[in-house]
C-alpha cells in the first residue's frame, strides 16, 4: 500500500484488533514467531517500534487491522499483549454497512475463505485469534522466499498467488509433502501462465 501512515505511539492490545481478512497461513505465522524470538531478548521493543501495524478506525472507535495479520497473530501466540499502530484512516463516523463498503472499495479488506470463496463482511473473524489457516497462503509465502515472485505493494498480492496455486497444486501434496509442493509451485510461478500476477519474475515467451 502507498498510503502514508500516521504513527500512533500509544500501544493497542492485540485482542482489540479487528481482522479484515478471514485466514492466514499457519506456516507463515510460525516463521514470524521464529523471527520474533530472534529479536525478543535483544531488542524486542525496537523490533515492535519498527513494525507498527496499520489500522483503519471504524465504528465504535474499533481499530481494524488492514495488514500484518501474520505478525499480529505470531506476536499474540508468543505472549505479546500490545503492538503499536499506524492509523491509515479514521472512518469511525460511518455506519457499519457504509464502513464496509468503503473498506471494500479501498481494498482494505479481503473477505475470502480458505477455499478462495468470497464471503460477507459479517463472516470476518472478530479477533486475531479467530483467523483460520489457508495452507495455500503459506505455500505462496514459501514460493516468494524461494524466488518464485517478487514482493509487491499490491494489496493482498500473496493471496492472489495463493488462489493461483490453489487450482494447480494438489491439496494432499501441500498437506503431506510441503517441500515438494513448493518445488511444483515454483515451476508454475515462473511460467507464462502466472505473468498476470503481481511480482511475476518468470521468463516471457
Amino acid at each position: 500500500m502507498t498510503t502514508s501512515y500516521e504513527p500512533q505511539l500509544q500501544p493497542v492490545a492485540i485482542d482489540e484488533l479487528r481482522p479484515t481478512q478471514m485466514t492466514v497461513g499457519f506456516r507463515e505465522v510460525a516463521n514470524k514467531r521464529l523471527q520474533w524470538r530472534a529479536h525478543a531478548s535483544k531488542n524486542g521493543p525496537e523490533f515492535l517500534g519498527r513494525h507498527m501495524v496499520p489500522v483503519v478506525i471504524g465504528p465504535k472507535q474499533r481499530p481494524y487491522l488492514i495488514d500484518n495479520h501474520h505478525l499480529a497473530r505470531a506476536l499474540q501466540e508468543e505472549g505479546v499483549v500490545h503492538v503499536l499502530t499506524s492509523i491509515v484512516f479514521d472512518l469511525s463516523h460511518l455506519e457499519k454497512r457504509e464502513f464496509w463498503t468503503v473498506m471494500d472499495h479501498r481494498r482494505w479488506m479481503y473477505p475470502f475463505d480458505a477455499k478462495g470463496e468470497r464471503r460477507s463482511w459479517r463472516d470476518l473473524p472478530k479477533a486475531v485469534a479467530d483467523l483460520t489457516d489457508d495452507a495455500y497462503r503459506s505455500l505462496a509465502g514459501a514460493v516468494r522466499r524461494a524466488g518464485g515472485f517478487a514482493k509487491d505493494t499490491t494489496p493482498f498480492s500473496e493471496f492472489m498467488w495463493a488462489d493461483f496455486l490453489r487450482t494447480r497444486v494438489d491439496a494432499k501434496r501441500v498437506d503431506e509433502d510441503f517441500e515438494r509442493a513448493t518445488q511444483d509451485a515454483l515451476k508454475l510461478a515462473h511460467g507464462a501462465g502466472a505473468k498476470f500476477l503481481p511480482g511475476w519474475c518468470g521468463i516471457a515467451d
